[in-house]
């Protein structure tokens, strides 16, 4: 009877379990679909019947977890463990949720021992990788993926996870700029899962940033398999244009782009390609198109962070920083965390002359994106402006007078913080006629002080002695110098200063004793069109009793960025009250108008530059007279802190020396930079 019993009581509790069971299979299907919010309504509503039904506790805090509320999960879990302190499922999900929570720390203590203990359990082993993943110990990660597929081989859950175990891992090697890694271990992705775009799209980002615009325009071909990345394509493709310096080309493919993303219902991707077509115009310097599109996107998507970024991007180009600085400040009240506004607002204020809030930017920039590299090359750059530094130039000069002139130069820069830098220089020249036998030695020293007033004046002052001695004259005199430097308008640069010098390119000068006291102006104009115009003027009083005006303006082109090529017209006017011709060149009358070209480049290694003139001078009333000028130069960057150069000068241009004779000189100059950073870094 008792036996009968317990088969009744057996039967009725399979019975019962087997039909609650499918009472809760509406419930199994929202988890397996993904419902949380439902699976947790409808789990809740179990529990209310069936407080301590272990399986409902369960389902109940996965949906908890899942649907957003990782601490009420680990709550349940946590006392489901007081109950089933052995109960390796609810282990298990008790491990997850501290992920879910981001108690990732915790949830590797955890399942340290529960891979332990279960050393071939699948869930154990998969979730053990994905807590290394969170932590970003990738070794760890791919350790125990790799063993959680030894046990499920092939399991989609593990693969996926070690897909992007492989994605974290190959950006940690991108921050450390070890970028053959990287591809490595995307190349290793692209075996298990071929042709992943999240997979090619990291490896054509690697590709951008180290400017390897082949493999990038190879990969975004690849892309291409339908309408919609054919479009993601066409737009990568314009971004690698304007990196191969083939910015024509780049607006070409953005156009292209803009009638193509018409047939494409996308709305992410039409932002993107509004925003590269836009790019375009503004790389190829079509600022009033650019402003009406930029007018357009306002008027449909209102001020949203990237047309906001686009119209920064138009005010950097045109010298509009204060406007783009606004924009920047706009953006990161939005997203403090965004990187177009930390780093875009960095440059912006570098280029205002806003320096320590160009530092405070940079810096900020790399607390958020670690090891960034547009942000470390932005840095490096101020870096160098404010890094003291040792200058050494050696000369030789000779002109068709028979002179002949050796010099060095040295100097010496230490900033004290971004205002203030101290520099002493000193300067040895020697020269001699190798006719006549004259010769002299003159030793300039000189301390120097610069001095930021405000983000647009600087002020710059310098005071020394010239001590020389001539074949029949022994003399030392003061040497002085003041300048403002400063930007009174957009794209305009004013210099007002005063300089005393003393006159020592031969040793006949030297031994006259000539001490000039020049009043000096430079202005510059630059504009958005490309053309320029630069004028200086000097007005001379010499120890002599003589003056001197002279006059130089230059109206340039500037035809090229990369390299850098500009060309144009000079017209020089000299003219001095007293005619000394026995001592130095001095006419009553000079004008020289010239034709002139300048070419230059710099590498991360080796930069150069080359400017040649011609045209005609006219000295009093003798005839016209041809001229020329040639200047070249060659440099190569040893290491960060070393630089060096070579270059050579030849001119006939009267005006090119106080005798007037046509002259050579070559020359190198070696720059040592004395830290590897501005000493007044630890104090920003």
């Amino acid at each position: 009877m008792n036996f009968l019993k317990k088969i009744c009581f057996s039967i009725a509790f399979i019975f019962t379990s087997v039909t609650f069971a499918q009472n809760m299979q509406e419930g199994f299907q929202y988890l397996e679909t993904g419902k949380f919010d439902k699976a947790q309504t409808f789990f809740q509503k179990i529990l209310v019947d069936y407080p301590k039904n272990k399986t409902a506790n369960l389902c109940f805090g996965r949906a908890v977890g899942l649907n957003g509320n990782a601490p009420k999960a680990v709550e349940i879990f946590t006392d489901l463990l007081k109950d089933y302190p052995k109960d390796l499922e609810i282990q298990l999900n008790y491990a997850e949720s501290l992920l879910w929570g981001k108690q990732f720390e915790t949830a590797k203590i955890y399942y340290t021992t529960l891979v332990a203990k279960n050393p071939t359990n699948f869930a154990a082993l998969l979730g053990f990788a994905n807590t290394f993943s969170n932590l970003k110990e990738y070794e760890n990660a791919l350790n125990y993926v790799n063993k959680a597929l030894e046990v499920s081989v092939k399991n989609p859950n593990a693969l996926n996870s070690k897909k992007y175990i492989r994605l974290g891992y190959a950006n940690e090697f991108v921050q450390q700029q070890n970028y053959d890694k990287a591809i490595s271990l995307l190349n290793e992705n692209l075996i298990d899962f071929p042709n992943d775009k999240e997979t090619l799209l990291n490896k054509v980002n690697i590709y951008l940033m180290t400017k390897e615009t082949e493999n990038a325009t190879k990969i975004y071909k690849e892309i291409a398999t339908n309408a919609k990345d054919s479009l993601l394509a066409l737009n990568g493709l314009a971004l690698v244009s304007h990196i191969a310096e083939k910015d024509k080309n780049a607006l070409e493919i953005a156009t292209n782009a803009l009638l193509k993303s018409k047939n494409v219902k996308d709305s992410t991707l039409t932002k993107q390609t509004f925003e590269r077509y836009t790019q375009a115009l503004i790389w190829n310097r079509k600022f009033k198109e650019a402003e009406s599109k930029i007018n357009d996107l306002l008027a449909d998507y209102g001020k949203e962070n990237w047309v906001l970024a686009l119209r920064a991007t138009l005010g950097m180009y045109r010298s509009d920083f204060k406007e783009t600085i606004a924009d920047y400040k706009e953006i990161l009240k939005k997203d403090s965390l965004s990187f177009d506004g930390n780093l875009g607002s960095t440059n912006a204020y570098f280029a205002n002359g806003e320096i320590k809030n160009a530092y405070k930017g940079v810096f900020k920039t790399l607390d958020i994106f670690k090891n960034q590299k547009d942000a470390v090359g932005f840095l490096s750059k101020i870096n160098k402006n404010y890094t003291p530094y040792a200058e050494e130039k050696l000369s030789y000069t000779f002109d068709n007078g028979d002179n002949v002139a050796y010099s060095t130069f040295t100097k010496i820069m230490f900033p004290i913080n971004t205002n203030l830098s101290l520099s002493a220089n000193f300067e040895y020249r020697k020269t001699e006629n190798t006719i006549s036998k004259h010769e002299a030695k003159s030793n300039n020293f000189n301390l120097e002080m610069q001095y930021q007033l405000h983000p647009k004046i600087i002020f710059k002052a310098k005071t020394g002695i010239s001590h020389a001695n001539s074949f029949n004259n022994q003399y030392s005199q003061i040497l002085a110098e003041a300048f403002f430097k400063m930007k009174p308008l957009k794209l305009q640069d004013l210099e007002i200063g005063y300089k005393r010098e003393v006159q020592n390119f031969n040793a006949d000068l030297i031994d006259e004793e000539i001490a000039s006291n020049n009043l000096i102006l430079n202005y510059n104009i630059s504009t958005n069109f490309k053309f320029g115009w630069f004028t200086q003027y000097f007005y001379t009083t010499q120890t002599d009793d003589n003056e001197r005006n002279l006059l130089f303006t230059s109206l340039y082109y500037n035809f090229l960025k990369k390299p850098a090529l500009k060309g144009g017209v000079n017209y020089q006017f000299i003219t001095f009250k007293n005619q000394v011709p026995t001592v130095y060149f001095s006419p009553e009358k000079f004008n020289a108008v010239e034709v002139f070209i300048d070419i230059s480049k710099n590498d991360k290694k080796l930069f150069y530059s080359l400017n040649a003139a011609t045209g005609y001078q006219y000295i009093e009333d003798q005839p016209k007279q041809s001229t020329y000028r040639l200047q070249a130069k060659l440099g190569y960057n040893i290491s960060d802190r070393l630089i060096t150069n070579i270059y050579g000068t030849r001119s006939n241009i009267a005006s090119a020396t106080a005798s007037g004779f046509t002259f050579t000189e070559a020359g190198i100059v070696l720059k040592w930079y004395l830290t590897r950073k501005p000493t007044f870094i630890k104090n920003l």
